[in-house]
């Protein structure tokens, strides 16, 4: 047996690159959307490493991680995520924590409420949506012509897909540092995976879990951006099953903790920090 065939695959742990820092008594998990990794909390993390203990990880399939571990199948639903997000809160011990999730990783974290509620005593939701595409009586903010070229764009030049897609997404000229290190994250990830992974994220339904959402919710939604409309946290809002706060932040785009830290620095503090008046 060669020595290569002897290596030990990686930890649970190693795969998704978990970091915990931090000094507090109270654990703020936080979880990266799309296109990113868990690079994208940079500016947010100064601010919170002092008050709590904070643990970091990367979705299975980011750029960081090892394309090798990415199951289609298994990602193939959201479920494989959120399943994913409690083998490593398990693998740490942990038993309660605050839930910040960006984009899918808020339904990602639902998902994992649902399973075991008593592991989150809140979830905070940054641009979160259950559903992209406009169905009868609900506004998601694309049609399924607008995913089937987003999709059709995204395999034909993908490096060209990126460039265009990055400013709409943050909101933002492409020069901005914010736009640079979107698709600086972005380009990292395998084509192939990012094409699956958009497919899964793109074309996901969660409303109907929504109700099944027990755990207090804070909504955080920009005031503009591309990928959810406002009217999406009022949703939200009225179909998450335990309390929910909602706050519409004065920004512009998808990701405004890269994009606005300043804005969204001092209402996530609030929010971790803050409960919701029942």
């Amino acid at each position: 047996m060669g020595s290569h065939e002897m290596e030990e695959l990686p930890t649970l742990l190693e795969a998704h690159n978990v970091n915990v820092m931090g000094t507090g008594e109270e654990l703020v998990v936080l979880g990266h959307g799309f296109g990113t990794d868990q690079s994208v909390w940079k500016h947010i993390l100064p601010h919170l490493v002092d008050n709590y203990r904070i643990i970091l990880y990367d979705n299975m399939g980011a750029g960081t991680t090892d394309p090798e571990y990415f199951s289609f199948q298994r990602y193939s639903t959201l479920h494989g995520y959120a399943d994913d997000l409690l083998s490593i809160l398990d693998e740490l011990e942990i038993e309660s924590c605050i839930f910040v999730g960006h984009s899918v990783a808020g339904m990602v974290g639902c998902l994992a409420s649902i399973e075991r509620p008593f592991l989150f005593s809140k979830i905070i939701m940054i641009s979160a949506s259950p559903r992209y595409l406009n169905d009868a009586d609900y506004f998601g903010g694309f049609e399924q012509e607008d995913l089937n070229q987003l999709f059709l764009a995204m395999q034909s030049n993908f490096k060209a897909w990126v460039s265009g897609f990055a400013p709409l997404a943050v909101g933002a000229d492409i020069e901005s540092p914010a736009v640079q290190e979107f698709g600086r994250t972005f380009f990292n990830i395998r084509p192939d995976i990012a094409f699956s992974v958009a497919k899964t994220v793109f074309q996901s339904d969660l409303r109907c879990i929504l109700a099944q959402v027990s755990v207090p919710c804070h909504i955080l939604q920009s005031s503009k951006d591309l990928a959810v409309p406002v009217v999406v946290s009022d949703y939200l809002h009225h179909s998450l099953g335990g309390p929910t706060v909602v706050e519409i932040l004065q920004t512009e785009g998808h990701l405004p903790q890269l994009s606005s830290p300043e804005v969204v620095i001092p209402v996530l503090k609030r929010h971790i920090a803050g409960n919701i008046e029942v």
